[in-house]
């Protein structure tokens, strides 16, 4: 039997070594990401401009007109809000903070994590609002952090996550879901952070996420 040339052989075991390195790295990176998704609630240090709430999980709404009305910011901002939602609604489901739905929350229909950031560039911008509360769920805010940032480089961004009552009693390792919601946040933050870099000085109307 021939022997495979040294060159194919080279070939395998570099191909074999990346393969480990990258999976390595992988494993490394999720546990990185694992330590940056907030385990709890994080009290604010400083009130802000403006408050953005990325609609698409349990109480975020609820939590970000509470911070609206506490004077924690001028005016709120939900994003990626479906066609259902409107100040009406809004304020029937928090009849509490009608007063300050009425006056001082805007919304916009955006459908992804990057046309939340454009929409609140947007905003940001045409208010001159120079620092920003992000309301989102825990395992969301690296993400959503990292693409705001991206389109508002010189404004503060003070984090505030939304954690529920499971997230807090059950660690995300002891449920299947729970799992798959983190290892898929992850692979989509890497998508993001990749689609960055290879464009990083992309404007808000360069990207036209609709």
């Amino acid at each position: 039997m021939r022997r495979p040339h040294p060159l194919l052989r080279w070939i395998g075991r570099s191909t074999l070594v990346l393969g480990a390195s990258a999976a390595v790295l992988l494993g490394l990176g999720f546990l990185w990401f694992i330590w940056r998704v907030p385990a709890d609630e994080i009290p604010l240090s400083r009130n802000a401009d403006g408050i953005v709430a990325l609609t698409g999980g349990a109480s975020r709404i609820a939590d970000a007109i509470e911070l609206l009305a506490s004077g924690r910011g001028k005016r709120l901002l939900i994003s990626g809000a479906n066609r259902a939602t409107n100040s009406s609604e809004i304020s029937r489901l928090n009849p509490e903070f009608e007063r300050w739905v009425r006056c001082c929350v805007d919304i916009d229909r955006s459908l992804n994590t990057l046309g939340n950031a454009v929409e609140t560039r947007r905003w940001a911008e045409s208010r001159g609002f120079r620092s920003l509360i992000v309301v989102t769920s825990n395992y969301h805010m690296p993400r959503a952090l990292a693409e705001i940032a991206h389109q508002l480089p010189d404004v503060a961004l003070v984090p505030f996550p939304v954690v529920t009552g499971r997230q807090r009693a059950d660690p995300w390792w002891s449920g299947g879901a729970t799992a798959r919601l983190m290892l898929s946040e992850y692979v989509k933050y890497i998508f993001a952070r990749l689609r960055m870099g290879l464009n990083p000085s992309a404007t808000a109307g360069e990207l036209n996420p609709a």
